[in-house]
């Protein structure tokens, strides 16, 4: 690979990188124009919002260097810890322990 190739690849992985900031924020724009309209019918909606800002976020973890499994060991380790600290979200509804119980049985 020469300096000129080097240079291309950095600038393709920088426009990359700005195209999926632009789609993070449009897809939680999405998702928060959905919660303000209110949600009574919008249920395919709000999970294609919310399914587009996990996969971009996965995406753009990629482009800055990170794997999908160190991404997903990271939310791991934060609902643990929101369990140690009893979060509120668990102590009302129990959604850290459901995900995490979610991501075990997805782990196989």
């Amino acid at each position: 690979m020469t300096f000129n190739d080097k240079n291309i690849d950095i600038t393709k992985n920088i426009k990359i990188i700005e195209w999926l900031k632009s789609e993070l924020l449009t897809a939680i724009a999405s998702l928060y124009e959905l919660l303000a309209k209110g949600i009574q019918d919008s249920h395919d909606a709000m999970l294609d919002a919310i399914s587009n800002i996990i996969l971009v976020a996965y995406l753009l973890g990629k482009r800055l260097g990170l794997s999908y499994e160190s991404i997903d060991a990271k939310v791991e380790e934060k609902a643990k810890l929101g369990l140690i600290e009893d979060h509120k979200i668990e102590k009302w509804y129990g959604d850290l322990s459901s995900l995490l119980e979610y991501s075990k049985r997805k782990r196989g």
